[in-house]
């Protein structure tokens, strides 16, 4: 069992009441950390932190922002065994992929780093004679992140990295179900000399997160909101921050298509749509929750599959011979095995999985799946696709269409002119031509449309969330008024 902190003005805390909350292994049933349980009198403290180290963090040149976020990417890269460690036990994903949540996370440092003299504004022409115009950013003070325990370490430090680069401190607001991970993220960055206060994170019992955030929300020192979850905690979040008149900044769920027209390379077609599908057992946002392919092909199609994913086993995330680890917990096994279920009984085709122990859930494949199943509109966020047959290109675009949700989408396609129209086609904030729904880069504008959320994480594209634009004129000469 591993004991958290929490991290305010450099110092690893207990909570005011002392009070803790446990995260359990979601394999061993065993406890993986104990935490602080902040007040929120703690939540105070840690936005008063990061307000007193805005000044200086504030204040310091493009590159010397840019070396303390550069020597971040370094420890966090020399903690890699750490966030494994502790991932594992909390999460139940591979080792693998909390080894790759960390590259990517330091890559999302390294990018936010290179973003540092790349906040510009421009002089602007004015109809006043004499007066030259500018629009000019500046950081806007302190940013809340609120970061979600699927993909912790790429999650959590976006939550926070272009913020930093662009001039502002921080409090991340770590997740209840992997405490260890985002408290290991704050303590690198302090590792890394980025200063007392840039930094801060709090922790929550599972109880106290609605009183928490709002009281993180409502701080008048806290000028922006970012927030990676659920669209049903999204909406809280965007309402919550609409009372305070917050910016907020929302990356919600997803139901990611993957088309498959009839003239798709079938066979780089299962290869992508097997990877979306079940990496880390389905629990990413950009999973690949529905493949929509022409019904021309859809038997072969549906071989293929099967030939890649019939060797995927789910267990134990410890043992070297386990492709996939558990679900976050035994309770979110059974929500994703009922919404196989549903479809079972409502005419859908079990191709291949279902099995359900504990937390762990073998790779699914329904077929035949139609619009009178909950799995048709409802993320599942397990290692479950459903497999909708389309009657030719525009049935396909109707189908990838025909959801609440926006994020991710892939079209699989020989005629790459083809697979461009139909992207554009798409309702979403992301679509790959011949490629997968699972595709994250730290310089790419990451978002969503319709319940998945607004605004965009990544690069240049965050600037313009993390900062205030300006506009500020000087008068060179005199100027004529009415009276």
């Amino acid at each position: 069992m591993q004991t958290v902190d929490l991290l305010i003005g450099g110092q690893s805390l207990s909570a005011g009441n002392k009070a803790t909350f446990d995260r359990i292994d979601p394999f061993t049933g065993a406890v993986a950390s104990r935490a602080a349980a902040a007040t929120v009198e703690d939540a105070d403290a840690a936005v008063a932190a990061a307000r007193v180290a805005f000044a200086g963090w504030s204040a310091l040149s493009p590159t010397e922002r840019r070396k303390r976020l550069l020597q971040g990417a370094e420890v966090l890269v020399s903690r890699t065994e750490e966030f494994i460690a502790i991932g594992v036990a909390e999460t139940g994903g591979t080792p693998g992929w909390y080894a790759f949540n960390v590259a990517l996370a330091a890559n999302m440092l390294r990018e936010a780093a290179s973003m540092t003299t790349q906040i510009a504004g421009e002089v602007i022409p004015s109809d006043v004679p004499g007066s030259v115009a500018m629009a000019v950013r500046r950081p806007c003070g302190v940013v809340l992140g609120i970061a979600p325990w699927n993909a912790p370490v790429i999650l959590g430090m976006r939550a926070i990295a272009m913020p930093l680069a662009c001039g502002n401190t921080v409090v991340l607001k770590g997740s209840e179900l992997c405490p260890g991970v985002h408290a290991l993220i704050g303590s690198a960055l302090q590792q890394a000399g980025l200063g007392d206060g840039v930094v801060n994170v709090i922790l929550n019992a599972p109880a106290d997160a609605p009183a928490i955030v709002e009281r993180l929300i409502a701080n008048p020192a806290v000028r922006r909101v970012n927030f990676t979850g659920s669209t049903p905690v999204g909406r809280i979040i965007a309402q919550t921050a609409a009372r305070y008149l917050k910016p907020v900044l929302l990356e919600l769920g997803g139901k990611a298509p993957l088309l498959v027209l009839d003239d798709a390379d079938l066979n780089a077609a299962a290869a992508a749509a097997n990877f979306g599908a079940f990496m880390n057992q389905g629990q990413i946002c950009m999973s690949t929750d529905r493949i929509i392919v022409d019904e021309r092909v859809a038997e072969t199609f549906i071989q293929k599959l099967l030939a890649r994913a019939m060797p995927l086993v789910a267990g134990d995330p410890r043992r070297k011979d386990v492709a996939l680890g558990t679900l976050v917990s035994p309770e979110a096994a059974i929500r994703v095995g009922n919404l196989v279920q549903d479809a079972m009984n409502k005419g859908a085709r079990l191709v291949m999985g279902g099995g359900i122990d504990g937390s762990v859930m073998q790779p699914t494949v329904l077929d035949h799946v139609t619009s009178a199943m909950k799995i048709y509109s409802e993320e599942s966020f397990g290692p479950v696709v459903a497999v909708l047959r389309a009657a030719g290109e525009s049935d396909a675009i109707r189908l990838a269409n025909d959801s609440p949700f926006g994020l991710s989408a892939a079209v699989f396609t020989a005629d790459s002119t083809r697979g461009l129209r139909v992207a554009d086609q798409i309702e979403s904030g992301i679509c790959h031509v011949n490629g997968p729904t699972v595709h994250d880069e730290a310089n790419m504008p990451f978002g969503g449309v319709k319940d998945s959320g607004y605004g965009r994480f990544g690069g240049k594209a965050a600037i313009a969330e993390f900062t205030d634009l300006r506009w500020i004129t000087v008068q060179t000469g005199p100027r004529h008024y009415p009276f």
